[in-house]
């Protein structure tokens, strides 16, 4: 599935959905607890998550691929991991501010 800004993904695992913030710049299948997810709201909830994929996105924070450039925010919490190409997408921190004297 080719990613798009703005795009609203959903699990078909669990009640994970995310909005792409930033498309990659390369193609890999994008997926959460293990299978890849939808276009859309999608069914959400119905399978199993993969035991290798759990770990959880959490509403409101955003996941990022620094490798290709992706960026999504997650708009429903979920017990599935978000995981680009294979590999589960960290957390974004905050940058620290300036020091200031």
């Amino acid at each position: 599935m080719d990613l798009k800004v703005g795009q609203l993904l959903a699990s078909v695992v669990d009640s994970t959905t995310a909005i792409v913030i930033s498309a990659p710049k390369t193609s890999a299948s994008l997926t959460c607890g293990g299978v890849e997810m939808v276009e859309g709201k999608g069914p959400g909830g119905s399978g199993e998550i993969d035991p290798a994929h759990r770990g959880g996105a959490k509403l409101g924070k955003r996941y990022v691929d620094v490798d290709s450039g992706l960026e999504l925010l997650c708009t429903k919490a979920g017990d599935g991991a978000l995981a680009f190409g294979g590999k589960v997408l960290p957390e974004k921190t905050a940058k620290p501010l300036p020091a200031s004297d």
